[in-house]
């Protein structure tokens, strides 16, 4: 195993391997690399090469998962999957998603050769943002069995469907099926970089993240009448935007009055949007979130009362559909125990947090959990990485 110096080598060569990936884009001037693009197949070329490197043996899935496979001790014996997604948003950070596969090939690279009890898969899922087919988690539906038919018909906005979109890019989608994960896996690990302030405020470098946020997000449209700004006086007046305004800062007040939750308003677009115009209509989305199911339910229905008695005061109309609406969902207590206590043996603190505190919502490990038992490290900034790269993968 490596030194202490050698660790601190290989995080910052980790780090200089994520600023490179970042440089496969889609855009001149940032970070986008969606699912499928030309530039996967950069990243794919990349990323592949370090793992060939180490003796892994590379394949990519008929959904275009990367997946880099590490041999254990003996021919048959069990796997864990480490990794994250390889896709991102525009312009996006240099540790978004890559950082959870790069630091996995590290942490094989710090064995120098050791074989383990298990196997180690990395895997660098093609598509988790959802910002090209607006749906996310491809990649990860692909390994429990939910990618349908609906799915693979989803088009982009230039009308290119996932289906042809995986077949562009030289895979077989009657393939799926295969990706599928095996029975021998023990579970998923996923590092990722905190998205958020929280570990930074408590001045902890790791975050060992206990439960994923259920979240909604819905569209609220209030409609009141749209009139002359000059000649129209204020009791007359059935502005939607101020309607929406009021609302606004009625989702700010709960947010802020009730511990856990986190809301959220934003995009507003007011109609005709004329400056001399008042609103006719307003829209504004809302997005709502907390580890605890009943507890953002509850939340989200005092919201909706909330703009139902804010329009009917107004004179205005509300009416709302919902975009987006996700459970909350624990990681695995052992595998979580088993990183804070890996952190302690190293002296490092490790904070605990639902995840959505740390910035994250979503993530590949919401779908493995499903058939597999997951766990989720945040790390506060890359600095963190030798802390993280001598903690020891052993499941049991």
């Amino acid at each position: 195993m490596l030194t202490t110096v050698g660790f601190t080598q290989l995080a910052e060569t980790v780090i200089a391997r994520c600023r490179k990936v970042a440089t496969f884009s889609e855009d001149a001037g940032g970070t986008r690399r969606t699912f499928l693009s030309t530039s996967m197949h950069d990243c794919h070329r990349e990323v592949s090469s370090w793992m060939k490197a180490l003796g892994m043996s590379v394949s990519v899935d008929a959904v275009g998962n990367l997946r880099g496979f590490y041999p254990g001790v003996s021919p048959g014996v069990p796997r864990i999957l480490v990794g994250s997604h390889l896709d991102t948003v525009p312009n996006a950070g240099a540790f978004d998603g890559i950082l959870g596969v790069v630091l996995a090939i590290g942490l094989v690279e710090s064995l120098e050769g050791m074989k383990l009890p298990f196997g180690i898969e990395v895997v660098g899922f093609s598509e988790e943002e959802g910002v090209r087919f607006g749906v996310p988690f491809i990649g990860s539906r692909a390994l429990v069995g939910r990618v349908d038919d609906e799915l693979l018909d989803r088009k982009d906005e230039r009308g290119i469907s996932v289906r042809k979109a995986i077949q562009d890019f030289g895979l077989n989608p009657n393939e799926i099926s295969k990706a599928v994960l095996r029975d021998d896996v023990l579970g998923y690990i996923e590092f990722h970089i905190e998205q958020g302030p929280v570990l930074e405020n408590l001045g902890r470098p790791l975050g060992a993240v206990e439960a994923i946020v259920g979240q909604n997000r819905l569209e609220f449209t209030f409609s009141g009448q749209a009139n002359h700004a000059g000649t129209t006086p204020m009791n007359l007046r059935h502005d939607a935007l101020a309607a929406a305004a009021e609302w606004i800062l009625a989702v700010e007040s709960l947010a802020q009055s009730t511990p856990g939750i986190v809301a959220t308003v934003g995009f507003v677009e007011a109609r005709p949007g004329a400056t001399n115009v008042i609103a006719g209509e307003a829209r504004a989305t809302l997005d709502i979130r907390h580890a605890s199911d009943g507890a953002r339910t509850e939340a989200l229905d005092e919201l909706i009362r909330h703009a139902e008695s804010i329009a009917a005061r107004r004179g205005v109309t509300v009416k709302w559909r919902t975009l987006l609406a996700q459970h909350a969902v624990a990681m695995d207590p052992f595998l979580t125990e088993r990183r804070r206590r890996e952190s302690a043996r190293v002296r490092t603190a490790f904070a605990d947090a639902a995840c959505g505190f740390a910035g994250i919502s979503g993530k590949d490990v919401r779908c493995i959990i499903s058939v597999k038992r997951a766990a989720l490290i945040n790390a506060i900034t890359c600095y963190s990485l030798p802390i993280l790269l001598c903690a020891p993968l052993c499941p049991a």
